[in-house]
């Protein structure tokens, strides 16, 4: 009552008695204002006769002759307009005296009081709930644009689809209206819409402005052709500085320089990483390890630790760079000369011409090894001369099943999410050709979802569901199929309403396969968006129990002893479809922070009650969510799995907890893998697995991460997400693959791999070392006033390294931003109104 005008409070014993007045009242201009003064005395009896304020309001704007406006309902106060918005919102879209219109009119006269004072948050909800969101772009002005935008798009992550999308492209919109091109320009990536991203290009004629906005398309790696039509008269005109920013040319030349400045140029040996003086295993029992598996674990932890940097001590730098490839056995060897390509990562250059030695060795295994580290070296990087194809194209043919599979996951990587069209017909014929053994196949559907993923391809989509349907059971019985269906889903990724015909089509084939297809598809359409829905059916899959399913059918047959014999023979159902509904609640529901906690909770549920393919990749899951962002609770849970019976678990759990640290240097985590170094000191493979881990929480010594997400974790990259999907796939069945001879698959990481750095450009995009705070990023949506987006902050020279969850600002205001998020590449100018005088007399 506190908020009700005096007169009024004493009015309400006798309301009443009003609306029987107002009842025999006669229509007139007193009656209007009359209606008025109920509806304001309704706030005082809405729970006893609900939504009487927006009836008497609505009475009140049908009286009214149009000859006198009717007041603004902000004339009656604050607590009078949010009294009618809640209202409206209950009663839309149930009819009430007057129209839809009218209740529509009213809402923007309720949005434009809120964003008059401040309540920005109320004005979008009101008018989310009467389906009108997009009227909200005339309403705002510049002092209340960027706090809208910033609630819309928070919003988007709880919003069912079409919500979502509407959300994005009405806050596109207004972006668009007071010229901020990066911040419009992001949320069109994230639409992924082809059009939206060329007029925003396109849009701004500063040429500075123009480059910020090439780093970040390069970031997201949204393919060129979109930008620049091939073959058509623009294409010579791009400027060579543009095609620089777009093409990440010059990504290895600033990341080596990064390196020196943070002090991290020099190559790290295998044992300062292991430091194995500080690991309690008991004397000479490390000697029985299977020192060619040893070798192999040295090849891959070298190669993440120094990637990037090109110059480790056992391949690039080492003369003796062919013993060390030598001392590994047939299948390592493969992928010793591939890890050159990670060394080398982004260096076009000089890459291939410490690559190209190998590619002439009379050893096939290390032939293919340095074409599968040409894909490497390429990933991410665009360039002109497009060596990749000319070397690779020509092995994809090859006899040599080692060759060719090299070849064919090379040309993947190294133009993951450039939608090359021309790489259709490179790499298509051999998923349509039957006579092809199921891993070349299959290898090439992956390659081919790798380039044009989340293109929604029709061709490629249609010849990956023929091929389902036409090869013989066997033949997608093998472990390779879940490749080809994970090749299917990557064109899929972030398109939700793209996939429905492709689900439709798969329910119509018979194999097992088909299950698998039919969940991971769902999952990739929908990775990042926390949708809710998709999670439970998830869930479901889950709680699917095989095993029980399998004990039943063999009483049935129990009558028949003859038809049990051949029972025994039957193959066990096929329960990997299972592993992948794991994979996508994490795939779900990583886009979003409290999605994300309650994954995790859902999947320690599973962890206690699920079957054992469930179990075992519980683990990877959990790496999936909080990759690259060591969290404790995440870290203590991945420990205690570390330690588990059964010993796939524990596997994937060690894995895991290198993908949760990957890049971070995490001083606590490196403690725990040297401790589990000791414990599995009897066990190769858990050992093995230990060595990789320890490898990827130094990767590219503490600078490179694999996070999905960048542009302050707003923006998904779908190439990254591929990636990290196509690693985890490989280890729903690690024996099969990476404990086999496949151990190059850890290799798939490298599309996620991105340094995690902010340098700071000048005009000319040359270094310009500025101060800037770095800190934990808040989240100050919807909070009033100005309040501080970082806390805990260290004041830092660029170029700097950033975590995950930070955030940087810039410590003064002597140069503005081309940039709207301190991440990557930003492009500074001067500030012409800063004068230094002023702040040294502050």
């Amino acid at each position: 009552m506190t908020s009700v005008p005096k007169p009024l409070k004493f009015l309400r014993p006798h309301y009443p008695d009003l609306q029987t007045l107002y009842d025999t009242w006669s229509a007139s201009e007193d009656k209007s204002l009359f209606a008025d003064i109920l509806s304001v005395l309704a706030m005082t009896y809405s729970d006893t006769q609900p939504r009487g304020t927006l009836r008497y309001r609505l009475f009140s704007a049908s009286m009214r002759p149009p000859s006198s406006p009717l007041s603004e309902p902000g004339s009656w106060g604050h607590e009078y307009v949010r009294h009618l918005a809640a209202e409206l919102g209950e009663e839309y879209p149930i009819k009430m005296p007057g129209t839809i219109d009218d209740l529509k009119g009213l809402a923007a006269q309720c949005a434009k009081f809120f964003l008059g004072h401040n309540a920005e948050p109320d004005a979008v909800d009101l008018l989310e709930e009467l389906e009108m969101v997009d009227r909200i772009a005339a309403l705002v002005d510049e002092n209340t644009y960027a706090r809208v935008c910033a609630y819309m798009v928070r919003c988007v992550g709880l919003l069912p689809p079409p919500d979502d999308a509407a959300f994005l492209r009405t806050a596109h919109q207004i972006y668009i209206q007071f010229s901020k091109f990066p911040e419009a320009l992001s949320l069109a990536i994230r639409l992924n819409d082809q059009e939206l991203i060329q007029q925003d290009y396109n849009a701004p004629s500063n040429p500075l402005m123009k480059r910020q906005l090439a780093f970040l398309l390069a970031r997201a790696q949204v393919p060129l052709e979109w930008l620049i039509p091939a073959g058509g008269a623009d294409e010579e005109e791009v400027p060579s500085d543009l095609l620089e920013c777009l093409s990440n040319s010059r990504l290895s030349t600033h990341f080596r320089e990064f390196g020196k400045e943070v002090g991290v140029a020099d190559p790290k040996s295998l044992e300062d990483v292991y430091k194995s003086h500080l690991e309690n295993t008991r004397t000479g029992a490390a000697a029985n390890v299977d020192s060619a598996r040893g070798n192999l674990a040295g090849t891959f932890v070298n190669a993440f630790v120094n990637a990037g940097f090109g110059n480790d001590k056992l391949m690039v730098e080492a003369e003796e760079g062919n013993s060390w490839i030598y001392k590994n056995k047939e299948h390592g060897m493969l992928s010793a000369a591939a890890s050159l390509g990670l060394s080398l990562l982004w260096d076009t250059d000089v890459g291939l011409s410490h690559v190209d030695k190998y590619t002439y060795s009379s050893e096939e295994y290390i032939k293919a090894g340095a074409l599968l580290a040409t894909g490497l070296l390429n990933t991410n990087v665009l360039t002109e001369a497009d060596a990749a194809l000319a070397l690779l194209s020509e092995y994809v043919d090859n006899k040599s099943v080692p060759l060719r599979t090299s070849a064919i996951m090379g040309l993947g990587l190294a133009y993951a999410g450039s939608h090359r069209e021309d790489l259709i017909y490179v790499l298509l014929p051999a998923v349509a050709d039957e006579s092809l053994s199921m891993e070349v196949a299959s290898l090439s559907a992956l390659a081919l979802g790798f380039v044009f993923v989340g293109s929604a391809n029709g061709e490629i989509s249609s010849t990956i569901l023929q091929t389902l349907m036409e090869r013989d059971d066997k033949a997608l019985s093998e472990k390779w199929g879940r490749f080809m269906v994970l090749g299917l889903a990557f064109l899929f990724i972030g398109r939700t309403e793209a996939s429905d015909a492709t689900m439709e089509t798969l329910k119509v084939i018979e194999h097992p396969i088909a299950k698998q297809a039919q969940v991971i598809v769902e999952a990739c359409s929908c990775a990042g968006t926390g949708d809710v829905l998709k999670v439970q059916a998830m869930l479901h899959y889950c709680g699917e129990h095989l095993d029980a399913s399998k004990e039943k059918d063999a009483e049935d047959k129990d009558e028949n002893k003859d038809e049990n014999k051949d029972e025994k023979k039957e193959e066990p159902k096929d329960d990997t479809f299972q592993a992948f509904a794991v994979l996508g609640i994490s795939l779900i529901a990583m886009g979003e922070d409290i999605g994300s906690d309650m994954s995790s909770r859902q999947l320690n549920h599973l962890m206690h009650y699920g079957d054992p393919i469930i179990r075992k990749t519980v683990p990877l899951a959990l790496g999936l969510v909080s990759a690259s962002n060591p969290q404790l609770p995440i870290l203590d849970t991945l420990s205690k799995y570390s330690h588990d019976n059964d010993l796939q678990v524990a596997l994937n759990a060690i894995f895991a907890m290198g993908l949760v640290g990957a890049g971070t240097n995490n001083a606590r985590l490196a403690q725990m893998l040297r401790q589990l170094a000791g414990y599995y000191y009897k066990e190769p493979d858990c050992l093995f697995m230990v060595r990789i881990a320890q490898g990827l929480v130094h990767m590219g010594k503490g600078t490179i991460g694999i996070n999905p997400f960048f542009s302050d974790r707003s923006i998904m990259s779908r190439t990254a997400v591929a990636g990290l999907l196509a690693t985890l796939t490989a280890f729903t069945d690690a024996k099969a693959f990476v404990l086999d001879k496949y151990h190059w698959m850890l290799y798939f990481l490298v599309t996620a791999m991105y340094p995690r750095f902010l340098i700071t450009l000048d005009e000319n995009l040359n270094n310009a070392p500025v101060t800037v705070r770095v800190g934990q990023a808040v989240d100050v949506v919807g909070q009033a006033g100005k309040p501080r987006t970082i806390s805990g902050f260290q004041t830092h020279q660029t170029p700097v390294r950033l975590g995950t969850t930070e955030r940087a600002e810039l410590a003064t205001e002597e140069f503005i931003p081309f940039g709207h998020v301190l991440e990557g590449f930003v492009i500074l100018q001067k500030n012409p109104g800063w004068e230094k005088e002023d702040t040294m007399q502050a």
